[in-house]
C-alpha cells in the first residue's frame, strides 16, 4: 500500500485502507505493508490507532459478515449487520452502535492530532517508534524508518477474541537530495524489497492509499487463477478494474471509463491479458522480480507456505533498513532491472508490458461486487490534470524503447502489441479533434461548404454515419450500466480531454524530447472542501483553480458560438 502527502492521506484515511484489508482469509498468512512517502510521524500515529481498532473490528466483521470492511464506507450505509439467529438481531444492532462509537472516537483523535500537527505526549512515550523522527530533518532528507507495528508471529498479537492478527509494517524509505527517489515506483520497489525479508509471500497485492477493499473475497477469487491446475502457472498478475466510491449517478466528469472497464479490458484476456494499471492488482512475486516464464516449471504451493522467518521483529527492523536505503536501490535493485520500471509517469504500464514480454500472461477480474474502490476527482481541473498525466505517460512510452510494437516484437502476439497502441496514442488524438472542432467553424464563417446540401442524395450517407455512430455509442453506454445523461456527460468530457489534457500532454512530451523540460510526477489532488463536494454531488461542474486549459475551452466555445450565429 502506497501513501503520499500526509494531509491528503489522513483526509481520505490510510488507516481506513489498512483496516479494510480484513479479508476472509487466514490472518496469519497476511502481511500488510504501508509505504509513507511523506515520512510523517502523524501517519505512523494513525497506523498505531488503526492497529488498536483492528483488534475489535476484525471479530465484528467475521461475526456479522460485514461488507464492505472499510469502517468509513460501512458506517455510511444504512445496512444492519447480518445475523442468522433472529434472537441476536438486537445484539447485532447494539454491536454496530458500539463499534461505530469506537470508530468515531478513533477518527476524531486522528483528525485532532493532524489539525494541531502534534502527537499527544503520553502516546509518544508509550511507543519507542516516535524516537526515529528525532533525526528527521525533512521529508526529502531522512533515514529509513521501519516499524513492525504488529508481528503476526507473536502469540500476543491477537484480537479481543484471541484470534491472530495479520502482520502490519510501516515503512518510510530513505530519501536523500542527491538521489532520485523515482516517485511511486521507487516506493513500491522498497516495499517489495523489505517484504521479501520479513514475510516473502508468493503473492503481492498493491493498493493506493486512497482506495479500500470492498470485497472480502478478493484474495480467494484471485488465488483461483494462480492455483488453477491447467493455466495457473502462466499467470503473472490478476488485475481488478479501477472503480470509484464517490461517483454520482450520471458521472459528471465521465471518469469511470465504462466502455473500457466493461468491454475493452475483458477483451484483452484473449490477447494475452490486460495491462497493469498500477493499483488493485495481485502479482506473482517472482514474475514481478524479473523471472521468465518457464512452461515446465510448476509451483509448489505447500513448500511456499512452509517458509518461516526466525529473527525477532527488532532484528528484522534493523536488518531490513538497508533494503530501503538509497544506495542499495541504486547499486543493486536498478542494475538487476527488478520490480517496477522507472523513468515514466505511468510506470505501471511498462512494468506490465515487460512482464508479458517475459512470457507471462495476465487476467482481468471484474466481479459483481467491486474488489477495490478509490476516490474520483471532484473538480474539472483535477480530472483534466489526471488525464494529462496519464496521456503524457502513455505517449512517452510509445516514443521510447518500451513501445509495444518495438519492445514486444516477437515476444508477445501482434494483437497484444496493437492493443496497447490506442492508449499510448491518447495524446496524439488532440490533433484530429482540434481540427474537427476548429476548421468547420472557420469554414462556416468563410462560407465554405464542407458537406453536401440537403437536396443532394449524398447527404444520406453523412446522415447515416452520424446517427448510426451516436446510436451505437448510446446503446453501448447503456449496456455497460450508464444513463443517457451520463452518456452526454461522457461525450462532453471526451471533447474537453482531447482539446486540453491531450494537447498539453503532446506539447510537454515534445518539449521533453527536445530537452526543454524535465519529467515530473504530478499527484492528483483529491481533497475537496465541503462546498465543492456538495456541488459535485449535485452534479454541477466545479472548475476549481484557474488554468490555461480553460482558456482553450473558452476560445473553442466562443469560436463555435460566433460561427453558428454569423456563419
Amino acid at each position: 500500500m502506497h501513501g503520499g502527502s500526509v494531509n491528503r492521506a489522513t483526509k481520505h484515511g490510510d488507516q481506513h485502507s489498512v483496516i479494510s484489508e480484513a479479508y476472509d482469509y487466514p490472518p496469519e498468512k497476511l502481511s500488510i505493508y504501508l509505504s509513507d512517502d511523506g515520512g510523517s510521524d502523524l501517519m505512523f500515529y494513525a497506523m498505531l490507532e488503526a492497529a488498536s481498532f483492528t483488534k475489535k473490528w476484525l471479530p465484528f466483521c467475521k461475526k456479522f459478515k460485514v461488507e464492505p470492511r472499510s469502517p468509513e464506507a460501512y458506517f455510511r450505509t444504512a445496512f444492519e449487520p447480518v445475523v442468522n439467529d433472529p434472537v441476536n438481531v438486537k445484539t447485532g444492532f447494539q454491536s454496530r452502535i458500539i463499534m461505530q462509537k469506537l470508530y468515531e472516537d478513533m477518527k476524531m483523535r486522528i483528525e485532532s492530532t493532524t489539525k494541531f500537527n502534534r502527537i499527544p505526549e503520553d502516546f509518544r512515550k508509550q511507543h519507542k517508534g516516535f524516537r526515529k523522527w528525532d533525526f528527521v530533518s525533512s521529508k526529502r532528507d531522512h533515514q529509513t524508518i521501519l516499524q513492525i507495528i504488529i508481528d503476526g508471529r507473536d502469540p500476543n498479537a491477537v484480537d479481543i477474541e484471541g484470534k491472530p492478527l495479520p502482520t502490519l509494517v510501516y515503512l518510510a524509505r530513505e530519501k536523500r537530495p542527491q538521489y532520485h527517489h523515482h516517485f511511486k515506483a521507487g516506493a513500491m520497489n522498497a516495499l517489495i524489497n523489505v517484504s521479501s525479508r520479513i514475510s516473502n509471500g508468493p503473492i503481492i497485492l498493491n493498493v493506493d492509499c486512497d482506495m479500500y477493499s470492498n470485497n472480502s473475497e478478493s484474495i480467494k477469487n484471485s488465488l483461483c487463477f494462480f492455483m488453477d491446475e491447467e493455466k495457473g502457472d502462466e499467470i503473472a498478475y490478476v488485475q481488478y478494474p479501477q472503480n470509484f466510491d464517490n461517483l454520482t449517478k450520471n458521472e459528471i466528469y465521465g471518469i469511470s471509463l465504462l466502455a473500457a472497464q466493461k468491454l475493452e479490458l475483458p477483451g484483452l484476456d484473449a490477447n494475452g491479458g490486460p495491462c497493469y494499471i498500477g493499483s488493485g492488482c495481485f502479482h506473482r512475486r517472482e514474475a514481478l522480480l524479473g523471472k521468465k516464464y518457464e512452461k515446465d516449471c510448476k509451483v509448489d504451493w505447500k513448500r511456499l507456505n512452509d517458509r518461516k522467518v526466525e529473527e525477532s521483529a527488532s532484528v528484522l527492523e534493523e536488518t531490513c533498513k538497508i533494503l530501503a536505503s538509497c544506495t542499495f536501490v541504486q547499486n543493486t535493485w536498478e542494475k538487476r532491472c527488478m520490480g517496477l520500471k522507472y523513468g515514466c509517469p505511468v510506470e505501471d504500464i511498462i512494468t506490465g508490458l515487460s512482464i508479458q514480454c517475459r512470457g507471462w500472461k495476465s487476467i482481468y477480474l471484474n466481479p459483481q461486487r467491486e474488489g477495490f474502490l478509490g476516490v474520483a476527482p471532484t473538480t474539472l481541473l483535477q480530472m483534466l490534470v489526471q488525464q494529462k498525466r496519464w496521456s503524457e505517460g502513455h505517449l512517452q512510452i510509445f516514443l521510447s524503447r518500451y513501445c509495444s510494437l518495438l519492445y514486444g516484437h516477437k515476444k508477445i502476439p501482434l494483437k497484444l502489441q496493437l492493443a496497447y497502441c490506442p492508449y499510448n496514442l491518447w495524446a496524439a488524438n488532440c490533433l484530429p479533434t482540434l481540427y474537427y472542432v476548429a476548421v468547420p467553424c472557420l469554414c462556416l464563417l468563410k462560407g465554405i461548404s464542407l458537406f453536401p446540401k440537403t437536396s443532394s442524395p449524398w447527404v444520406l450517407s453523412f446522415t447515416y454515419v452520424a446517427f448510426a455512430h451516436r446510436a451505437y455509442s448510446v446503446e453501448e453506454f447503456l449496456w455497460c450500466g450508464g444513463t443517457f445523461q451520463g452518456w452526454c456527460n461522457d461525450k462532453r468530457m471526451w471533447m474537453f480531454k482531447r482539446t486540453t489534457s491531450y494537447f498539453f500532454a503532446l506539447f510537454d512530451t515534445i518539449l521533453k524530447l527536445l530537452g526543454y523540460s524535465k519529467a515530473a510526477f504530478v499527484i492528483t489532488a483529491k481533497v475537496a472542501e465541503d462546498d465543492v463536494l456538495k456541488r459535485y454531488e449535485q452534479e454541477l461542474i466545479e472548475f476549481g483553480a484557474t488554468s490555461p486549459m480553460f482558456d482553450i475551452l473558452a476560445t473553442l466555445a466562443m469560436l463555435n458560438l460566433f460561427s453558428s450565429l454569423m456563419g
